[in-house]
C-alpha cells in the first residue's frame, strides 16, 4: 500500500492514494460512529475521488497478467463501485436525519434520482475503468440488488424504489456487457 512497496510500476504510479483511501475509510467509521453524519458525506465523497483517481491510473496502462489484474483492478474496482453505492445510501440517511420528508411520493422521486445517479456513474466508470470495470460493475449491481431487496420486501417497502434499483443495477450490468462487446480484442499470434 506504499509506493516503495510496490510490485510494479503500474503499482507505484499509485503513490499514497491506497493509503489515503485506508485512512478515509478508517476515519468513515469513525465518523459514523460519532454520528456526525454530513461530515461523513464528505469524508465517504473523497474517499469516491481517491478510489476514481486510483481506477483511472489503472486504467492508464494494461495490467501485467491476470494475477495484477485480479489483485489491483479487481480489488480497486470492487472497492470503488461499493463505496459509490454506500455514498449515495450516505447521502439518503444524512438527509432523512435531518428530517428531510418529501411525502410517499416526493420521497420516492427523490429516491429513483438518487438511483438514476448511481447507474449513471456505473455507465461512467464501465467507459472509463479498463480492467477495473468488472469489480465496479460486480459490487454496483450488488448493493443495488439489495436495495432493490430491501424496498421489495422490506420496511420502507416501496414498489417504485425496489424497481428503480433493480433496474440501476440492470443498467451498470448493460453498460458492462456493452463495454465488453466494443472492447477490442487483442491480435492472436
Amino acid at each position: 500500500w506504499t509506493p516503495g512497496g510496490a510490485a510494479s510500476a503500474r503499482a507505484a504510479s499509485l503513490g499514497w492514494l491506497p493509503a489515503a483511501s485506508m485512512v478515509l475509510n478508517g476515519a468513515w467509521l469513525g465518523i459514523t460512529q460519532a454520528g456526525w453524519l454530513w461530515l461523513s458525506v464528505l469524508d465517504i465523497a473523497a474517499l469516491v475521488l481517491v478510489l476514481g483517481v486510483i481506477a483511472g491510473r489503472l486504467a492508464s496502462r494494461r495490467p501485467d497478467g491476470a494475477v495484477e489484474a485480479v489483485v489491483l483492478d479487481g480489488k480497486f474496482g470492487l472497492y470503488l463501485g461499493w463505496v459509490t453505492v454506500a455514498t449515495c445510501a450516505n447521502i439518503t440517511a444524512a438527509l432523512v436525519a435531518q428530517g428531510a420528508d418529501l411525502g410517499a411520493t416526493g420521497n420516492a422521486i427523490a429516491a429513483v434520482g438518487v438511483l438514476a445517479v448511481a447507474a449513471g456513474l456505473g455507465t461512467v466508470y464501465m467507459r472509463r475503468f479498463g480492467a477495473a470495470a468488472w469489480g465496479v460493475a460486480a459490487a454496483m449491481a450488488w448493493g443495488l440488488g439489495w436495495i432493490a431487496l430491501g424496498r421489495l420486501t422490506g420496511a420502507p417497502a416501496s414498489v417504485t424504489v425496489g424497481v428503480a434499483a433493480a433496474l440501476s443495477a440492470a443498467v451498470v450490468l448493460a453498460a458492462l456487457a456493452w463495454r465488453r462487446v466494443r472492447q477490442p480484442r487483442p491480435a492472436v499470434a
